[in-house]
């Protein structure tokens, strides 16, 4: 059996490998083939090309890139000439792999979504797009399995990968000594570019109200973490005595120490809520940008977390065409806080994280809420309950009918 997967940024590598290495439990003798990056490589899939180097955002920065796009559609389409593959498996990254499925489907290989794009959340028109181009819809998130299947697609509810590699339960926290706030800046460089002033700002406003605070800013690898630090350096007369320990490669570390952290919006939420922290969601968009996403927005938050949180997450119709003005305060039904601006939110941000390390009751307070989410939805097994999907699909081909998995909640 011959299964070729794409995955186009960094975290979708790493649910890739989790898959590869699920299928190679379950079928020894299956071969795993396609574009990624080093995770999957590590799991003994045969890459075409990595693909995770081309992880960009925003249209302008695709457009630039799209001769590379090109190539490497046309690249995998050769490998499917050379060897077909029973299935084709995309993780994510739907502008490209809108593409490469359409490529694989007209060579008749069922076409397979791990992790979908979340187009209930911005691009509902385009489910017509999916149901021509997409068999089978491995869903993260209740509400999305539930979306997916009352617009005519097969979906079967597999859970979100992050929790595969982490506890269930709520970590043993040491809480003597000085609190850890965490800075996650984001895994893109424009991410970082856009949202680290902002963080580091809110952490130094931190510090001058809690002196006793600890700050370590997690990077996704070292050329992250070396363009932190020029920042850092560059800031530091407005910063003042901010002290930043900027790690490498130790998110998931980190998180387990943190007392509380500061992020930006993405999956590594997930990642947050399953260690129960106390989390500020910071995304600074441009004026533009802005009033675009007013409009075209379906979701309520813009946050995991916040999403799987409330009880109506997807908006029954598209937003309003909003200006950017000044911050505007937090949703008081968010979980996690979060701040969509235009403006600096630092100020904002600072004073829930303050006000988490300096009164126990509302930290205690929103732990509570985060463990309520938590035992609902952080629930492992997602890779192991894809791969016995993903292999049911090769073998009865594009028609296989949803696979029923008990162990993935629909609450």
């Amino acid at each position: 059996m011959r299964v070729f997967l794409s995955a186009g940024e960094p975290s979708g590598d790493h649910h890739a490998a989790l898959l590869v290495r699920a299928l190679k439990a379950r079928r020894p003798d299956v071969e795993c083939v396609g574009l990624g990056g080093p995770g999957m490589a590590a799991e003994g899939c045969v890459l075409v090309a990595d693909l995770t180097r081309l992880a960009v955002m925003w249209f302008l920065r695709v457009v630039l890139n799209i001769h590379r796009f090109v190539d490497l559609a046309r690249r995998a389409e050769r490998s499917f000439l050379a060897a077909r593959p029973d299935v084709c498996v995309l993780v994510d990254f739907p502008g490209f792999h809108w593409w490469l499925a359409w490529r694989a489907r007209r060579h008749g290989i069922p076409v397979v979504f791990y992790c979908p794009p979340q187009i209930w959340a911005w691009a509902s028109w385009r489910i017509g797009k999916m149901r021509r181009l997409v068999d089978h819809v491995l869903s993260a998130l209740p509400f999305e399995h539930e979306w997916f299947v009352a617009r005519g697609m097969r979906s079967t509810l597999v859970g979100h990968p992050f929790f595969d590699e982490l506890e269930s339960a709520a970590p043993t926290r040491h809480d003597a000594g000085a609190p850890l706030v965490l800075l996650l800046p984001g895994s893109r460089g424009q991410e970082i570019e856009g949202n680290l002033g902002s963080i580091l700002r809110a952490a130094a406003a931190v510090k001058a109200r809690v002196p006793e605070a600890r700050f370590a800013l997690g990077a996704l690898h070292e050329r992250h973490a070396a363009r932190v630090r020029e920042t850092i350096a560059r800031m530091r007369p407005e910063l003042g005595g901010l002290d930043v320990a900027v790690e490498a490669g130790r998110t998931r570390g980190l998180i387990a120490e943190a007392a509380c952290a500061i992020a930006v919006s993405g999956s590594v939420s997930l990642e947050l809520l399953a260690a129960r922290v106390p989390t500020v969601i910071v995304y600074r968009i441009g004026g533009l940008a802005y009033v675009v996403q007013s409009w075209f927005r379906h979701a309520r938050f813009i946050t995991l977390v916040n999403l799987l949180a409330c009880r109506d997450p997807i908006l029954p119709v598209r937003g309003t065409l909003r200006p950017p003005g000044a911050v505007a305060p937090a949703d008081p039904e968010a979980v996690y806080p979060e701040y969509l601006a235009v403006q600096d939110p630092a100020e904002q941000v600072a004073g829930h994280v303050c006000r988490w390390l300096a009164d126990p009751a509302a930290s205690a307070a929103v732990r509570e809420r985060i463990e309520a989410v938590a035992a609902r939805v952080a629930v492992g097994g997602s890779a192991a309950r894809a791969a016995d999907a993903v292999l049911l699909i090769a073998t009865q081909g594009r028609t296989a009918a949803p696979v029923t998995l008990p162990a993935a909640r629909a609450a």
